[in-house]
């Protein structure tokens, strides 16, 4: 319960609030090319930046294009819209920018399949945006009580676990006794293992605020 209360006890400060340098979708820097703006949630739902109202209803759900937006992703080093724009997916003549309300790269579900290695699916991809499940690289952020996991180099290397499926991990968390209220996890109980938590991602959190702020 105590990781529970953590993750909904956290306030979360929503980036899309700020201004952002002014822009047009679909506008025209130089010829033939066109540039969008995106932007994507804690719970790994993909939207215009400029769409008002951002829920499940307005989010982009198409697996083939949210598959090809992700998959093209890298750090914007572009020249433009950096600040407020860290992220840039290409296609052809085509530049979408994205920002985030915490990191590009959001987890929403562990896939298991007989025989084969457990995956974290992540953005919409389905089985096409996957990583290797690696529990003993689960990482809860000391204040904010949010669950990282690493993800693909091109996204950061490391991804957010989204709150419902926190919310499942959580039960699986030890902490050392006496820590339950304060401390962080040591090991996570899984797959009938006891892993001890290697807080590689730890030396990493400073990276997370380059979209979202703890």
């Amino acid at each position: 319960m105590r990781s529970l209360n953590r993750l909904f006890g956290y306030k979360w400060r929503f980036v899309f609030c700020r201004d952002v340098t002014s822009y047009t979708q679909g506008q025209n820097p130089e010829p033939k090319i066109r540039e969008y703006f995106y932007y994507i949630d804690h719970q790994g739902q993909l939207f215009l930046d400029d769409t008002k109202v951002k829920n499940f209803v307005t989010c982009f759900k198409d697996q083939h294009f949210l598959v090809f937006f992700f998959s093209r992703l890298k750090c914007n080093q572009s020249g433009r819209y950096q600040q407020d724009f860290p992220f840039l997916s290409l296609c052809g003549r085509e530049r979408n920018f994205l920002r985030c309300e915490d990191q590009p790269v959001v987890f929403t579900h562990l896939l298991s399949e007989a025989g084969l290695e457990e995956r974290l699916s992540y953005c919409g991809g389905g089985t096409k945006l996957t990583v290797p499940f690696r529990a003993e690289s689960l990482f809860m952020h000391p204040v904010s009580g949010r669950v990282y996991h690493p993800g693909p180099e091109r996204g950061g290397g490391v991804g957010l676990v989204c709150s419902a499926l926190a919310i499942e991990l959580s039960s699986h968390f030890e902490y050392a006794p006496g820590q339950e209220s304060t401390g962080q996890p040591t090991h996570f109980l899984w797959g009938g293992h006891r892993h001890t938590l290697t807080k590689e991602l730890e030396k990493l959190s400073q990276k997370m605020h380059v979209c979202g702020e703890f």
